[in-house]
């Protein structure tokens, strides 16, 4: 069975709110739910680590090397996001990379209030 992983970008003053209605539109716009989120290992902050816990999913860390290794399979780019991070692909590049090499995105990045989501499917 496939699960669905909701990849994070998010600035540095971003509420588990704000991560949560972001999740929340994503997972309505796909019509499927969340079963983890996806994060960079440089973003491992409170407001994650909240959301997952309030969402009752694990939280994966995907380390650099990951996040750029599925810069190439990403559907949008962020200049802003690679100004901040060096990675024009925060949320996608999150989301594929926790899926792993088989995983496809469900849903493309999408913007809220302080925070990006995009989902992948692990199909493993």
């Amino acid at each position: 069975m496939s699960r669905v992983i909701a990849g994070i970008g998010f600035r540095r003053d971003c509420a588990a709110e704000d991560l949560l209605a972001v999740i929340a539109a994503a997972a309505a716009r796909a019509g499927r739910a969340v079963d983890a989120l996806a994060v960079p290992d440089f973003k491992a902050e409170d407001a994650a680590r909240e959301a997952a816990r309030r969402l009752a999913v694990p939280l994966i860390l995907v380390p650099r090397t990951a996040l750029q290794g599925a810069q190439g399979r990403c559907q949008t780019r962020s200049a802003a996001a690679a100004r901040a991070t060096g990675f024009g692909s925060v949320a996608e590049g999150c989301a594929l990379a926790a899926a792993g090499e088989s995983g496809r995105l469900v849903l493309a990045r999408i913007t809220g209030e302080r925070a990006t989501c995009a989902l992948a499917e692990d199909v493993s």
